[in-house]
């Protein structure tokens, strides 16, 4: 059985659905914290909800890129994604803290694209951070 584990093509086949898994769990639990829900506005053209959702997408995707490639093991992996994703979920939070004058949720439902570029861009620029923090 390990020789099956020793092979490349079914590491990175395990890896790559495991992030996939992984990544629908985890947008899941940020529709339940956002106001909005997040697919019913991508598809009624909102565009800052769209750079929001797709800077979290990458932002676990990048987590889990500094994972895999640290991590020999599919446990730890999925161990060190999860951390990662839980500091990105404190990051949104940190980031809805700092902005008292507005509200984010509220912002990015009402397509200010403004809110959701930077949204999207603190989603990706924490993914970096916490992927050095696991390297």
């Amino acid at each position: 059985m390990d020789q099956f584990w020793d092979n490349m093509y079914i590491q990175s086949a395990a890896n790559y659905s495991v992030v996939i898994l992984c990544v629908i769990v985890f947008l899941a639990i940020f529709e339940l914290v956002t106001r909005y829900k997040n697919w019913e506005e991508i598809q009624n053209g909102n565009i800052s909800v769209a750079m929001a959702t797709g800077g979290k997408i990458f932002g676990i995707a990048n987590i889990f890129r500094y994972s895999i490639e640290q991590n020999d093991s599919l446990v730890t992996m999925i161990s060190w994604g999860v951390f990662g994703f839980v500091l990105l979920l404190v990051g949104y939070f940190i980031f809805e803290f700092l902005t008292p004058k507005f509200n984010i949720d509220h912002e990015i439902q009402n397509d200010n694209r403004a809110v959701g570029f930077i949204a999207m861009i603190l989603s990706i620029g924490l993914s970096f951070v916490i992927g050095a923090g696991i390297s």
